[in-house]
């Protein structure tokens, strides 16, 4: 029996405390040993507190704190008194704890790396070890934090009249664009359950309910490749709403977020959140996703060199394409030979055949990769349509698939600002993307599909061109962006079955596989349905923006890797024979 009961935090003590006997416990974070004098420093998830050891202390006592090393689990009783030589980077810099008892909890070995903050161990060394890795102060504050960001969530949403209800996590495999994780059933042999991608149907179910206004953070899963912000499962802040328009949802969007902030980073967002339409958002930064803390948005050309004599420019225009450039201001010393070059693979890399460029040197003098072929008037024409003065590099694309200069010319707008180092800190500059289209053109299957999931529903004025114009249709779809951050993705759902049925149809579905797909959905809308709309916000992207992390594995307690891998747990693993007879599976072996 340990015969101690913890009084205190370690971090939470201050010069008030002087004078008061104290129990706190921890891990140690250092020793240091002056011979009479022993120091160690205390820690746990609040803090490190100081222990003081010296001529006064009881000698068994002094011996077991000098035989402590890092990371033993310590618990000490002691009288808090005032340091003689003050830490001022520490809250608790002005105390110490002068030790009377002092307990070895448990003794560890030496750790495979220092736990402390910023440490520049590997990554995959931290993981395999995580439970190590968050002991470190600036992880631990991530997960903190990230606690107190779900209790704001349930405080606001619960104050707005939502109610949480939680929705089955073995559902019907319905892939949402994203491979399905499937879990085979036992009891069912042959049969599959799969792991949501989003509570999307059954939050749409519980409108039906008559709940009104329902909420979930709930745990999502996506079979798919990963990146910085995607894990295979994550997290998000989920909600539907009943009798709204869009305004309404975007209100309750915005009043969160406003909230959010404030509370947990002191810091004011302005509402109402500016709104770009899709298509305004792709002309003038070349991104549905758009990040509008820095300037660099991109301008038409076409008109200007439809008939120039450069062949790359006049060419894309006959083909039905465009000639659209940005402006990189006082870029000309970053932005050399040598670093256009390199711009030039990269914009190769997503899909442009090249990148024609002016550079306008201090001195006065031009440079340019296709000035030979235009004329004076043209390129002036040019300069002055991208606004380049002395020092401006102007970086251009050409190409007859119109979407992929938008597309290439988005991606080299953050490339360059990232080269120029222009782009703020500490700044949160929302957006709402509207009007995305219904469809979109997929090359593959030459045919239109759905951009967001079948039950968004079209605009009112769109409904005409489904049958005549799909590529005209646009839908009452909504995303929050947060500096060039997807954060969340919503709409007002279709709730009248005709034209569910028909959007159905212009998707390729039978009636008889729609009802085999979403049957329960289409039966719950034949005994009324009340309009409805929602959206979901992804709460680790939303964390790790608001913390300004690099990665989603930096706020979140147990993440995977790249291959969508658990270092620590080495999951997913093979499972015993047994188990995959009981479940009527066998495994095809792979070639090694």
């Amino acid at each position: 029996m340990l015969g101690l009961k913890r009084t205190h935090y370690c971090g939470d003590l201050r010069s008030e405390n002087i004078g008061s006997e104290v129990i706190v416990s921890g891990w140690v974070a250092k020793q240091r040993d002056l011979g009479s004098l022993i120091f160690i420093d205390l820690r746990d998830r609040t803090g490190i507190v100081q222990l003081a050891f010296d001529e006064n202390t009881e000698k068994e006592i002094f011996e077991k704190a000098f035989s402590a090393r890092n990371e033993f689990v310590l618990m000490a009783k002691g009288v808090v008194r005032e340091r003689s030589s003050k830490n001022t980077e520490i809250p608790t810099g002005e105390i110490e704890i002068e030790v009377t008892d002092l307990r070895v909890l448990n003794k560890s070995e030496t750790p495979p790396f220092d736990i402390v903050a910023g440490c520049q161990t590997s990554e995959l060394t931290r993981l395999k070890h995580r439970y190590l890795d968050l002991r470190r102060p600036d992880l631990q504050s991530n997960i903190i934090l990230r606690h107190k960001i779900a209790k704001v969530t349930r405080d606001y949403f619960d104050e707005n009249g939502f109610i949480e209800i939680e929705t089955p996590i073995l559902i019907r495999s319905t892939p949402e664009g994203a491979r399905d994780y499937i879990v085979p059933s036992r009891i069912h042999k042959g049969s599959f359950y799969a792991l949501p991608q989003s509570p999307q149907l059954y939050k749409q179910l519980s409108m039906v309910a008559g709940f009104d206004r329902y909420m979930q953070i709930a745990r999502c899963f996506r079979d798919e490749d990963l990146r910085a912000d995607r894990q295979p499962e994550f997290t998000q802040i989920d909600l539907e709403m009943s009798f709204v328009e869009m305004d309404d949802v975007l209100a309750i969007g915005e009043g969160y977020v406003k909230r959010l902030f404030k509370e947990i980073l002191d810091v004011e967002i302005e509402t109402p959140i500016v709104r770009l339409t899709y298509k305004d958002a792709m002309e003038r930064y070349g991104s549905d996703k758009p990040d509008t803390r820095y300037a660099m948005e991109l301008y038409d050309l076409t008109d200007i060199v439809k008939d120039c004599g450069f062949s790359v420019f006049s060419g894309a225009v006959a083909e039905g394409g465009s000639v659209r450039g940005i402006t990189a201001k006082g870029a000309v010393t970053t932005l050399t030979r040598k670093e256009i070059d390199k711009l030039t693979e990269f914009v190769k890399g997503s899909g442009a055949k090249g990148l024609a460029w002016i550079r306008l040197n201090e001195d006065g003098t031009v440079a340019s990769s296709f000035a030979k072929f235009m004329t004076e008037d043209e390129m002036q024409a040019i300069l002055a349509k991208a606004d380049a003065k002395a020092g401006d590099v102007v970086l251009i694309i050409a190409d007859r698939k119109n979407s992929l200069v938008l597309s290439t010319l988005g991606l080299l707008r953050g490339e360059v600002a990232r080269k120029l180092d222009i782009i703020p800190k500490d700044k949160y500059n929302f957006l709402w993307i509207t009007e995305f289209p219904f469809f979109d053109w997929d090359e593959e299957l030459g045919q239109f599909v759905a951009m967001h999931h079948p039950f968004t529903s079209p605009l009112d004025e769109c409904i005409p061109y489904l049958e005549t114009d799909k590529a005209k249709v646009r839908a009452k779809a909504y995303d929050l962006v947060l500096n060039g951050i997807e954060l969340s993705s919503g709409s007002i759902r279709i709730t009248n079955p005709d034209l569910q049925a028909q959007i159905f149809s212009l998707l390729g579905l039978t009636d008889e596989q729609a009802h085999e797909k979403f049957g329960y959905l289409l039966d719950a809308f034949r005994f009324g349905a009340p309009p409805h709309g929602g959206m979901g916000i992804g709460l680790d992207r939303l964390i790790m923006q608001m913390l300004g992390c690099d990665s989603l594995r930096d706020v979140i307690a147990y993440p995977k890797v790249q291959n969508a891998t658990e270092p620590m747990t080495e999951c997913p693993a093979p499972v015993d024979g047994v188990q995959l007879t009981d479940l009527g599976i066998s495994v095809v072996p792979q070639d090694k």
